[in-house]
């Protein structure tokens, strides 16, 4: 059962809006390594706003996450990538319903 997630805001700056989705897409073989992450949604909420919606069982799970290799990539393409650092979220989670 998950019960932890992170929320990632993000919003692009000017003209690096391909770049971004580019990197989200080419950020998923690497979630998929992470036995810890159940589920990762990379998302585009707007032309220039990104988030990025992952779900936990347990702290450790979330914790490997939060210090894999996405996340450093995440920061340090940051400056050019994004207007302001990205928001790192850690919403409770209420319900959840996943594939069996």
């Amino acid at each position: 059962m998950v019960n932890l997630s992170i929320f990632v805001s993000m919003e692009a700056k000017p003209g690096k809006e391909a770049e971004v989705e580019a990197f989200l897409k080419s950020a998923l073989p690497l979630v998929e390594a992470e036995p810890g992450t159940i589920a990762w949604f990379a998302i585009r909420t707007a032309p220039s706003r990104f988030g990025i919606f992952d779900v936990f069982e347990n702290e450790a799970g979330r914790d490997a996450h939060l210090n894999g290799k996405v996340a450093a990539a995440l920061f340090a393409k940051a400056p050019d990538l994004f207007a302001s650092p990205p928001n790192v979220g850690k919403p409770e989670l209420l319900a959840a319903k996943l594939p069996k």
